[in-house]
């Protein structure tokens, strides 16, 4: 007997059942998707967009799981920033390829938008996309911004859009932050919401219908159970997968709508180290830069005079000082007022300090209000206060499209 692909991967997955919901404290929009026989998408040609966090609760890619199953037609995948398969850096992407568990085409969604995104939506003859990435709370993290682009192209190609909810990891509690001035729209900001938003990707799919879309997208979203707004990623229950190659830890997450602004620095956001955006440093700072962080009392965090050796981007093989961030209430953290702290005191104490020459800090506070009131010798309150109008204003319009208590 000759056995295809897909047969062969629906007698592997048959030997390890989906756990009853019982066994697990969250179900994500996926398991109660499969759960319902994949009702919604009966009959339909089904494109998933994907990485390597559109997981089961038993750890096995939903890619795999939804081909082997006669009850869905799987006949797409599409790939964000870093890939399907997730092994491409900051900045790049897979490609256009064959998925070799599957055999199905893969198509590289990553800078592409509007027009061009729907002809490949077009091209791949889905008739709903669905989307299934762990998101990690930041605006400038891109997978919602695929989101974004994809419920754009979906509308211009006349397809349906779906998507799979999963826990924002860092709380859905509160939005934190500068909300983006659209002069500054980029891929990691194409819309005016704050820093640190406070939502999950339905939350944010049903926002973007409703306030940003030219065209509105037939949407559909399967929500969680389980799910409170005050749980942190380590309460879901759920295995936690890198959703990107710099982001290996619910921790990392937890920081990195604060210290991702150093990107926009000459100092070291921690690539090239295990513990990326939690380190942060330069050749040349001492112990100077954590004692004066210190001294602030920051609410939830303390800071570790550390010093590192970057395997690769800023100060690859150098050791470098530093401080590396340790957040032991993080009820209490704002990541985005410590990072603005990160960068009144680095300015201050180390003589070198200076911005990215392209003021890629301005994309990513969504303004050149935070560069030029550091500049300005502003300290961390007068920043913060300075945007607390348009938080506001976006915490408002954020509250209508919230869907868990």
């Amino acid at each position: 007997m000759t056995l295809s692909r897909r047969t062969l991967l629906a007698c592997t997955l048959a030997t390890a059942p989906l756990p009853h919901p019982a066994e697990t404290r969250l179900r994500t929009g996926f398991a109660r998707l499969a759960a319902d026989g994949y009702t919604p998408l009966a009959g339909q040609n089904v494109g998933l967009v994907t990485n390597p966090t559109g997981i089961t609760q038993d750890a096995r890619h939903i890619v795999d799981v939804m081909h082997a199953d006669p009850r869905v037609r799987l006949t797409a995948v599409f790939g964000p920033e870093h890939g399907f398969r997730g092994t491409a850096q900051a900045g790049g992407s897979e490609g256009r390829s064959t998925d070799p568990a599957t055999g199905l085409p893969v198509y590289d969604t990553y800078t592409k938008s509007g027009q061009p995104l729907a002809d490949i939506f077009t091209a791949s003859a889905v008739d709903t996309i669905v989307f299934d990435i762990q998101d990690v709370g930041a605006r400038f993290y891109t997978y919602i911004w695929t989101l974004y682009d994809c419920m754009e192209a979906a509308a211009l190609a006349g397809k349906r859009f779906m998507v799979l909810d999963r826990p924002n990891p860092v709380t859905g509690r509160a939005a934190y932050g500068p909300v983006l001035d659209p002069e500054f729209a980029t891929f990691v900001g194409r819309r005016p919401i704050a820093q640190a938003h406070g939502m999950t990707a339905a939350e944010l799919a049903l926002l973007f219908n409703a306030q940003f879309l030219n065209s509105t997208v037939q949407l559909t979203t399967v929500t969680m159970t389980g799910w409170r707004r005050s749980a942190f990623f380590d309460d879901t229950g759920l295995p936690w997968v890198p959703p990107s190659p710099n982001m290996p830890t619910p921790d990392t997450a937890l920081v990195y709508s604060g210290t991702c602004l150093f990107e926009g620095t000459n100092l070291s956001e921690g690539r090239g180290t295990t513990r990326p955006f939690e380190l942060l440093g330069a050749e040349g700072i001492d112990g100077k830069w954590a004692a004066a962080l210190n001294e602030l009392a920051l609410p939830g965090v303390r800071f570790r005079e550390a010093y590192f050796a970057p395997t690769f981007s800023k100060f690859e093989g150098k050791t470098v000082g530093g401080v590396q961030l340790h957040v032991h209430q993080r009820e209490l953290f704002d990541p985005v007022r410590t990072g603005i702290a990160l960068l009144v005191t680095a300015k201050r104490v180390w003589r070198g300090f200076a911005w990215r020459p392209d003021h890629w800090v301005d994309r990513l506070t969504g303004s050149a209000l935070v560069r030029t009131m550091v500049d300005a010798g502003a300290g961390t309150d007068e920043i913060v206060a300075a945007w607390q109008p348009g938080l506001a204003a976006f915490r408002t319009v954020r509250r209508t499209h919230l869907m868990y208590d």
